[in-house]
């Protein structure tokens, strides 16, 4: 069970109740309702979506104590975030990795590998939890939320509970919003030429929309190399995924456990993978790949509003600064690392 890819052989085992549709309603309303809520407030104040919607998410998280929101929102958490990543896939081809070269491309798996490796081995200096250290650094290596939401799935909420799964994202997210700021700022500092500005900008920052937007802000060219490099590390979020998964069995294994590697992938990352390798082979045309952009953006969206929902305050409010520890290692080796890596460009 160790390496089971999100909770799918548990589910064999111990089989979800069923619901009624009319059952998934309330949670999903009230999901709903939240996110659009978000969106307006990232729209009019041009704040970060997914911050909004953690916030107000954590303000509605009163309703998740009425059981007929439940099956909504697990199915909001759970389902929606699978499918948004099989619809991440349409912004994947293979002539991305041909654009961003031999070297970068080796020097990005290594950024990323390095941070995940540097943040879990400093938790144990912070007393913390490895687990929680390995949800921070790779949500910050991989894709920030949407990749920490997968790893949850991966990790379980028996090694990570949801408290500090929602401190987790709420620190990747402002410290995304942050490093959006001041990544481009730094860069003219450093004087980076475009390509290792657009390099920078890419591998460190976690989310997708301020990694690009960041490039953008300090040229044209570095946006689109920051769009490419940014979007590797998107396209790695199946193979991390895995390693993962293996590194979390031999260590249940090493500690007495069972260790059960899955024959099959799940069926989200097949279809991240399927979708990729469709758009390398035919061109998706635009409105298409648009509308999958904007489907994977708002079913994302549900899934944090979800699981922010599900949090409880009361334990929110118990963790102490040490618990945004791993958040800021992750997230000062992702910015060394790459800095050192584009100036080596």
């Amino acid at each position: 069970m160790a390496a089971d890819l999100y909770g799918e052989m548990q589910l064999e085992v111990h089989p979800p109740a069923r619901h009624r549709w009319r059952d998934y309603l309330p949670g999903i309303l009230v999901t709903g309702i939240a996110a659009l809520a978000a969106a307006w407030l990232a729209d009019h104040y041009a704040a970060p979506l997914v911050l909004m919607g953690l916030l107000i998410g954590l303000s509605m998280s009163f309703l998740s104590q009425d059981k007929r929101t439940h099956a909504g929102l697990d199915l909001m958490s759970q389902t929606a975030l699978r499918i948004g990543i099989v619809l991440v896939g349409a912004r994947i081809t293979a002539q991305q990795f041909a654009e961003l070269g031999p070297l970068p491309f080796a020097l990005l798996i290594l950024i990323m590998l390095a941070v995940i490796i540097v943040t879990v081995a400093s938790a144990r200096l912070f007393r913390q939890d490895s687990h929680a250290a390995l949800l921070a650094g790779g949500a910050t290596a991989i894709c920030g939320a949407s990749a920490a939401l997968a790893l949850y799935s991966l990790i379980g909420d028996k090694r990570v509970d949801q408290a500090r799964f929602t401190m987790t994202l709420v620190g990747i997210t402002v410290a995304s919003a942050l490093a959006m700021s001041a990544y481009p700022v730094l860069a003219a500092e450093f004087g980076l030429t475009d390509a290792q500005a657009g390099f920078l900008i890419g591998a460190s920052i976690h989310d997708v929309a301020q990694a690009i937007g960041g490039g953008f802000s300090f040229s044209p060219e570095a946006g689109e190399v920051a769009t490419i490099v940014k979007l590797a590390r998107v396209a790695l979020l199946a193979p991390m995924l895995m390693l993962i998964a293996m590194w979390i069995g031999q260590a249940a294994d090493g500690e007495g456990g069972k260790m059960r590697i899955p024959l099959r992938l799940p069926w989200f990352i097949t279809g991240f993978l399927a979708v990729a390798a469709v758009n390398s082979l035919i061109a998706i045309p635009a409105p298409i790949q648009n509308a999958a952009n904007s489907g994977a953006q708002a079913l994302l969206l549900l899934a944090v509003v979800a699981t922010a929902m599900k949090a409880q305050l009361a334990l929110l409010l118990d963790q102490g600064w040490r618990s945004f520890a791993p958040i800021i290692v992750a997230t000062l080796t992702s910015f060394l690392l790459s800095l050192a890596a584009a100036l080596s460009l």
